[in-house]
């Protein structure tokens, strides 16, 4: 299980990556942000993207999935206060191939509640090595010596 002492600052935690599916990028543009170069190839063609393009909030879905799947499902997460500096730095097409990291910036214990630990990330997506998008966020972790249940022995 991931505990808060396991986010030290500096890691970097690569997290997977993946081909942007068209007809999920399809689906989720009809769902959530049916903006024409998102859904009409003809429309896409005429914006500044050139093309069909996915929507930046399905590129931040597409790696908080990732950040579940490698981090938060084994982890002691109690969420998250929030998040700054949210970038979709250059478009993102069907069939690009997109690695996703965080790197941890830095990890400290809550003066409120010391049996939580505040790490500050960036969230990263590239293609190929241009970054496509970028997030700075805040989640918070329970402290291993903090988890419920564990016995002396294990501390």
């Amino acid at each position: 299980m991931i505990a808060f002492e396991d986010l030290p600052a500096g890691r970097i935690i690569p997290l997977g990556d993946l081909v942007v599916d068209r007809e999920d990028m399809l689906d989720f543009a009809r769902r959530f942000d049916p903006q024409p170069f998102h859904l009409d190839d003809e429309a896409a063609k005429t914006s500044i993207f050139g093309g069909l393009s996915a929507s930046g909030w399905y590129t931040a879905s597409l790696w908080m999935r990732r950040w579940v799947d490698v981090i938060l499902a084994d982890s002691t997460s109690q969420g998250s206060p929030g998040g700054r500096e949210l970038s979709w730095l250059t478009p993102v097409y069907p069939g690009d191939r997109l690695t996703f990291e965080a790197e941890v910036l830095s990890a400290r214990r809550s003066k409120k509640r010391p049996e939580l630990g505040l790490v500050e990330f960036e969230g990263r997506a590239r293609r190929d090595t241009r970054l496509v998008y970028r997030f700075i966020a805040t989640g918070m972790f329970t402290a291993r010596d903090a988890i419920p249940g564990r016995d002396e022995a294990e501390r």
